[in-house]
């Protein structure tokens, strides 16, 4: 793996070139206006690929590409949270069920770390019953899944485009394992395929606006990283502007 990595950050090269094809195809699509590494507004997300269309008479679009390489890293991001509160409440109420059988069967277990007997913690831990420590770890892993690994989810909630779709490798693809709503490209012989379109999700003109800035940033910034021009450079020429007299913010 580590011959993979092309950057200090660990990105692999499968991953650089299942964004570039994501480029190739939104630009094939009609996309004009593309960026990668794109912070999304309204939420905290970053797209792997972000692309505008804007088309005269019609209404523009706007689509996010994930690019996932391995399945451990797709179903780290694709958690169905109302499957997962489920889960967690079944597992609550066993738990519960659980300790109350533990009290009756060891009352020695009180930590007496509080001034009134009833409201003594007990260390259910400290017994080392086996069934008990197995439902601590399951609820520990559902409560992580359902607060930390529920991005594509998010996404769609969160209106933050009108299309999405994820881009996986051939023998990755598995239909159950595609977020609900989302299309999927799967890449064959240096080239992707769409093989299940995705709905179609109504945002806002403002949002779309917004959405298209922040390619605009993305892309920017990128500019900026290939051309070396750093902050204090820029800032240096604002001041230079400002004392000039030329610097015009748009008042």
């Amino acid at each position: 793996m580590a011959a993979g990595v092309t950057n200090p950050h660990g990105e692999t090269q499968r991953h650089v070139r299942l964004k570039r094809l994501a480029l190739v195809w939104a630009q094939a699509q009609g996309f004009s206006v593309c960026a990668i590494e794109v912070s999304l507004p309204r939420c905290p997300y970053r797209a792997d690929v972000a692309a505008y269309r804007g088309q005269h008479g019609e209404i523009s679009a706007t689509a996010i590409f994930e690019c996932k390489q391995a399945l451990c890293d797709l179903r780290r991001d694709n958690c169905d949270s109302e499957v997962s509160r489920r889960r967690l409440e079944v597992i609550c109420k066993r738990r519960q069920i659980l300790e109350t059988c533990l009290r009756a069967h060891y009352p020695n277990l009180r930590n007496s770390d509080s001034l009134f007997p009833e409201f003594d913690s007990q260390s259910f831990t400290a017994i080392g019953h086996r069934g008990y420590a197995r439902l601590l770890r399951e609820l520990r892993a559902v409560q992580n899944r359902l607060y930390e690994c529920t991005k594509f989810e998010k996404l769609i909630r969160y209106r933050c485009a009108n299309l999405f779709f994820l881009v996986v490798p051939e023998e990755l693809f598995r239909d159950r394992e595609v977020p609900v709503g989302w299309g999927a490209l799967v890449e064959s012989n240096d080239a992707l395929t769409l093989v299940r379109k995705p709905n179609w999700h109504d945002m806002t003109a403002e949002d779309r606006l917004r959405f298209l800035q922040r390619i605009g940033i993305a892309g920017t910034r990128m500019l900026n990283r290939q051309l070396e021009i750093g902050y204090d450079e820029v800032a240096a020429e604002h001041c230079r502007l400002v004392s000039s007299g030329d610097c015009h913010s748009g008042d």
